[in-house]
């Protein structure tokens, strides 16, 4: 009967060698390691035949730490129903206003000089949800 392979002992993978490098690249960022001793660390690390060669590398680098969380995204609205009506809302006059801008201009070089400027009638309800919005209506709470 022969006897199992010890875990030191079993063979290593390039995925294996490429997750230690990318430890040590890690250890790099963090300061741990410098330049040179990386160079050095990451061809120990592709002439490794076993996980044993492979885990004397990383030995004395603790392992780095997490990854900060992504920064919270910056909400224009907030997520209460007042929110949601005022981005539909804003959605909508925005999406009329910009139809509105480029029927004009299609007018207007249709003409071959400047047309009425009939867009500046949707100011007002522009100027509304504005109001609406400096009050407090959809806006996310700090």
């Amino acid at each position: 009967m022969t006897e199992p392979v010890r875990a030191e002992e079993l063979r290593v993978s390039d995925a294996e060698r490429s997750a230690v490098q990318e430890h040590l690249r890690r250890a790099v960022g963090h300061g741990q390691l410098e330049l040179s001793e990386f160079d050095q660390r990451v061809q120990a690390v592709w002439a490794a035949r076993t996980r044993g060669e492979l885990d004397r590398v990383t030995r004395d680098l603790p392992e780095p730490p997490p990854p900060p969380p992504p920064a919270p995204r910056h909400r224009v609205f907030s997520a209460t129903p007042g929110g949601t009506t005022m981005r539909v809302l804003t959605t909508v006059w925005a999406s009329v206003l910009a139809v509105n801008l480029v029927v004009w201009t299609l007018v207007s070089l249709g003409a071959l000089e400047p047309v009425y400027p009939w867009f500046i009638w949707m100011a007002p309800s522009g100027a509304v949800l504005a109001v609406l919005y400096a009050t407090g209506i959809g806006r996310p709470r700090r």
